[in-house]
């Protein structure tokens, strides 16, 4: 599918790379070989995407890293801004209007507990690893049904989330930079990966040369 495609965009640019038949013959099979783990949606997407980027056909190589950069034709977030967002929400899953189904589902199968209490380099991890592959499913056409928030208030949730902008308003700091500095706030009171959250923001604020005492 992937040389069809290439020849009927390319024309005679792709065809001419290869000088005889069995050299087209040998790159089909290491095309084929290169890209067996990948779907059909996901190949329809990236040459698609290829065809609008690239005034020559790609390589192996080329193509694969046009593959890992679909998350954008599909709106995933980036892995991190992922995670930071199932970190936040770890508390209420259910209550929040994710911003995209795979975060959820990447969150649901690394695990709730898990994403609020463990340390960053013990979740994210394994938030990384669920995160691929449910990305790679739903590019395959799988459907992720994404829970739709509760009618009820999420009070704690919401409580937090007021008083870290509120904070923020108080200490003359932006509601991005409260929300970076109070991060810690949304991990379980008590663990240790809180407590190392906490120490990394002070490190931040006396780094900054602010005189600002962070909440517990």
């Amino acid at each position: 599918m992937v040389f069809t495609r290439f020849m009927a965009i390319y024309g005679h640019k792709f065809k001419s790379s290869f000088e005889t038949e069995s050299e087209m013959r040998i790159a089909k099979r290491e095309w084929a070989l290169s890209l067996g783990d990948y779907s059909e949606a996901e190949l329809v997407a990236a040459v698609s995407l290829a065809k609008e980027t690239l005034a020559w056909a790609p390589s192996i190589a080329e193509f694969i890293q046009i593959l890992q950069q679909l998350d954008d034709a599909f709106g995933f977030p980036h892995v991190q801004q992922a995670y930071r967002e199932a970190c936040f929400h770890a508390l209420k899953p259910s209550s929040h209007n994710w911003s995209h189904p795979v975060v959820y589902h990447a969150g649901r199968d690394t695990g709730w507990f898990e994403l609020r209490s463990e340390e960053e380099k013990h979740s994210f991890p394994q938030f990384r690893y669920s995160y691929e592959i449910i990305c790679r499913r739903f590019r395959q056409g799988e459907i992720l049904e994404q829970p739709i928030p509760v009618a009820i208030e999420d009070k704690q949730a919401t409580t937090l989330f007021t008083f870290i902008n509120q904070w923020a308003v108080e200490q003359n700091l932006t509601p991005e930079q409260g929300s970076s500095l109070l991060y810690y706030m949304t991990k379980a009171k008590g663990t240790k990966a809180r407590a190392n959250f906490k120490a990394k923001s002070q490190q931040k604020v006396d780094k900054l040369g602010l005189q600002i005492q962070l909440p517990e």
